[in-house]
């Protein structure tokens, strides 16, 4: 390949390397905003436009609903429901197993991200012969289930919202000196993000 044909491969890879993530996420929030919009088709709600004979559309109203619904949700448990409410709720669900059962998953999923104690803020590694895992610390003590010596860790997967639990010896982790947002960014982009 002669010297031009090599300077012009290389200005369409950092061409690529540049236009890729920028496309991809323009591309994956419309994406989400249209989804959202379709799925409530909030945009019927404004009617015909007279000239064209379509329905209105104001991209983003869906999603901006959605997040206005959770706005007005979290002030409203903020401020409003009570202990005794808060406990109706857990009692009613208790005696419908399997709704308490995705409930309680979700939840669970839910608050370890963003709750008031989140889960995955205990980023360690844990080795397995030469091979060496990045995880999360999210049980320290299993003397309840009679495993003094062990722990729980929590490998998320690369690309995915999906992981793995794992039972793990004590001395088989080491506590990482970073952030937990950014040994998940380093999991989750496949170990390509910088440390």
């Amino acid at each position: 390949m002669n010297k031009i044909g090599r300077i012009t491969l290389n200005y369409l890879i950092k061409g690529l390397l540049v236009v890729v993530p920028i496309a991809l996420s323009i591309y994956l929030v419309v994406w989400a905003v249209t989804t959202v919009d379709s799925w409530l088709n909030v945009n019927n709600i404004l009617g015909v436009n007279p000239i064209t004979g379509e329905s209105r559309n104001i991209p983003g109203l869906g999603l901006a609903l959605v997040i206005f619904i959770i706005l007005v949700a979290g002030i409203f448990v903020t401020n409003f429901v009570t202990e005794p409410m808060y406990n109706w709720f857990h009692r009613t669900l208790n005696k419908l197993p399997l709704l308490n059962f995705i409930f309680s998953s979700i939840k669970d999923l839910t608050e370890a991200f963003v709750g008031d104690d989140k889960k995955f803020n205990h980023p360690v590694l844990v080795a397995e012969g030469d091979l060496k895992r990045i995880g999360f610390l999210t049980q320290s003590d299993l003397t309840k289930i009679d495993l003094p010596d062990e722990v729980i860790v929590y490998f998320p997967f690369s690309y995915s919202f999906a992981g793995q639990v794992c039972v793990v010896k004590k001395d088989k982790i080491k506590h990482l000196n970073m952030s937990a947002s950014e040994a998940m960014k380093l999991v989750v982009s496949g170990g390509v993000s910088h440390v």
